[in-house]
């Protein structure tokens, strides 16, 4: 054990004060009648991506935060002492944690939609040129559910006469009429990265295949969507700091 210099203890406060807050940010995620930092961590992990990427990071930091503090009762002496890499991993897992993106950062942006009433020739043209695979369908100016490419595929599959489809005269009503209905959820700008992860797993725990959840300026079907993220843009995510 040994004297802490000042540049030691500012290191030790500052970690403390980065562990506190990624704490605070843990109950408020999480959500449990638990407040233990490491039983957060374990429950958190199972629901949150962000979580499980920082899972171990966190159960070795809540080690290093337990000598941090005990010894305290010998002021100036520490058994234990994060150096500047830890402090500075630490802050930012905290800033990331306490301040999380809003969901269209991970977002499909500029999303192509339809009326129900057009050409499937021309969201057939659209998957060409974006690579996109699910659309959003409205009806009177309201969304009413979303095409993929899947259902397309499908439906000519079942239409199919020795080997040709016709799609001249093919409405996107004609196909989402006798497709089943897609399951999305519409939700505000405002909205963070963690509550979408819940409306996912919410969705999930019903045993509710979610196919997309689709941003709009306050959350409405009647605006026009300014983002899309499917449950693979969720996968996609790279919480990964330095």
């Amino acid at each position: 054990m040994k004297p802490a210099n000042k540049q030691d203890q500012l290191l030790s406060e500052r970690f403390e004060v980065a562990f506190n807050q990624v704490h605070d940010a843990l109950r408020d995620i999480v959500q449990i009648n638990d407040e233990r930092f490491v039983v957060l961590v374990k429950v958190g992990a199972k629901k949150y991506q962000v979580i499980e990427t920082y899972k171990k990071d966190l159960e070795q930091y809540a080690r290093l935060r337990n000598a941090i503090v005990h010894e305290k009762m010998e002021v100036g002496f520490y058994i234990a002492e994060p150096n500047a890499k830890v402090v500075h991993h630490i802050e930012k897992i905290a800033n990331i944690l306490s301040r999380p993106n809003y969901a269209l950062t991970i977002a499909t942006k500029n999303v192509v939609f339809f009326d129900e009433n057009d050409s499937i020739l021309k969201v057939t043209a659209a998957i060409k040129q974006y690579g996109y695979s699910k659309f959003p369908i409205y009806k009177n100016q309201k969304c009413i559910g979303l095409l993929t490419a899947g259902s397309i595929m499908k439906w000519m599959a079942q239409h199919m006469e020795s080997g040709i489809v016709n799609l001249a005269d093919v409405r996107i009503a004609d196909i989402m009429m006798v497709e089943k209905k897609q399951s999305i959820e519409f939700i505000s700008k405002e909205i963070n990265l963690f509550q979408v992860e819940n409306i996912f797993e919410k969705a999930h725990k019903k045993k509710n295949k979610l196919e997309a959840v689709v941003i709009t300026e306050n959350g409405n079907a009647g605006e026009k969507p300014l983002g899309i993220i499917t449950p693979w843009d969720l996968i996609q995510i790279d919480y990964t700091v330095d």
